[in-house]
């Protein structure tokens, strides 16, 4: 049975699944194959919401569902009101060895079960009424005492974020003085200070010289900001902050010394969390075998591969998610089947033409549906495919259109041009046979 589901709330869904990407919420609705993982991952949740840390690494195939898994999981982080932040790994935007572009991107992602990105501002600014309650509640100050307030609060800004000030000094530093540019009025120097804690370059000179900042953020300072970050998080009731580093297989296709250095930089942040540094934080990275497996990724630095080595040889059923890799193993018809039911029923329901949509669009056509997209891709790579089609294709006319019948008015297209390159290279591997036309030479 189809749990209810606000209007607002199933649109944006249908939308997200009708262009083919994975919406941003609301992925519990049709979680096929994941309730293996929710006890354990809830539980080590738990652990880095309660001061500990965490680090798990998935490896999936194209098309096993590990942007979804990583959403799915960023849900479940906010029920425990943690923050969440993905981040797609690049080598010219977000370089894994330059953590400044990381950090950058984490606070552009952050978000929370109530705020969306970027939810720093939000986040500062309740973390700065917090203090103020804090510090009046211990100090006695009357409310209205605004100086008594102030110094009150700059002695805690100073003193909650020591751990984070050993390496990143400056983080309070600016902190301190955007709450100041605030109770003066001063928007614009108060918004420039909060972008340089979110760590924008180019901040103008005057609000550096208003708090006397030096310096951009670096890779040498930015795990102290993100330590300070942290603790920001727990003191406004956030207690801890889930970090996805989505398609960390790009480092495959790097020049070797950046690759080198992203390596090095990915060993160093599982071992600092290991250490304790970051109590809160929940690190999870997503890659394809290869990644994990292959000479150009975690097998070129021993101590890294040293720290990922898990056991696959074992049948897939007997996979523990505790181990510090865990595998997606993605969609067998059956699952693509149960996806398309599930948005079936996510789409009909409270729909006016709903026991039309049920009767036309009913299991045994999703299945014959799944069994063409499946045919025509392979079942590994359809299931952004699959759910497309049966959304834009086939729902949308069956409730545009009162004649329209899916079995008899339409019949399953797929075109090179609406594939990416990953799906549209699955699809010609499954292809029986290749016209002249389409047999690639290489005349180099």
């Amino acid at each position: 049975m189809t749990r209810k589901v606000s209007r607002t709330r199933r649109r944006q869904i249908i939308d997200a699944l009708g262009r083919g990407t994975v919406p941003q919420n609301g992925l519990d609705l049709f979680a096929v194959g994941m309730d293996r993982f929710e006890k354990v991952l809830d539980e080590e949740l738990t652990v880095a919401a309660g001061g500990g840390s965490g680090f798990k690494a998935v490896r999936g195939e194209y098309g096993s569902g590990k942007t979804f898994f990583a959403r799915w999981l960023a849900e479940r982080a906010k029920r425990m009101r943690m923050a969440t932040s993905e981040i797609q790994i690049s080598d010219t935007q977000t370089p894994l060895y330059k953590l400044e572009t990381v950090y950058r991107a984490l606070i552009s992602g952050l978000s929370t079960a109530s705020s969306p990105p970027s939810a720093l501002r939000e986040i500062v600014d309740m973390w700065l009424l917090t203090l103020e309650d804090d510090a009046s509640a211990a100090e006695g100050i009357a409310k209205d005492d605004r100086r008594a307030i102030t110094s009150a609060v700059d002695d805690l800004i100073e003193s909650r974020l020591s751990a984070a000030a050993k390496n990143a000094p400056a983080f309070a530093t600016a902190l301190r003085f955007y709450r100041q540019a605030r109770l003066a009025g001063d928007q614009a120097t108060a918004d420039g200070l909060l972008g340089w804690v979110g760590g924008e370059p180019n901040v103008a000179a005057a609000v550096r010289r208003y708090a006397g900042l030096r310096g951009d953020l670096d890779s040498g300072n930015a795990l102290g900001f993100l330590q300070g970050l942290l603790v920001v998080l727990h003191d406004c009731g956030h207690p801890g902050l889930l970090v996805v580093l989505d398609e960390i297989e790009t480092l495959q296709r790097m020049r070797s010394d950046v690759r080198d250095r992203s390596l090095n930089t990915l060993r160093q942040l599982i071992d600092e969390i290991d250490e304790g540094r970051f109590p809160g934080l929940y690190l999870v990275i997503t890659g394809n075998p290869a990644f994990y497996d292959g000479q150009q990724g975690v097998q070129r630095l021993t101590p890294l591969a040293q720290r990922l080595a898990t056991d696959f040889q074992t049948d897939a059923r007997f996979d523990t998610v505790r181990a510090v890799q865990i595998r997606l193993t993605g969609f067998d018809r059956d699952k693509l089947v149960q996806l398309g039911c599930a948005v079936r029923d996510l789409y009909a329901q409270g729909h006016p033409a709903e026991s039309r949509i049920m009767s036309l669009v009913d299991d045994g056509y999703i299945k014959e549906l799944a069994g063409a997209v499946a045919g025509h891709m392979g079942i590994g790579t359809a299931p952004r495919t699959f759910l497309r089609k049966l959304v834009a294709d086939v729902l949308y006319r069956v409730t545009d259109h009162e004649d329209f019948d899916p079995r008899r008015h339409y019949r399953l297209t797929i075109s090179d041009t609406e594939l990416n390159d990953d799906e549209r290279n699955a699809t010609r591997g499954v292809r029986r046979a290749l016209s002249a036309d389409e047999v690639e030479l290489d005349l180099t």
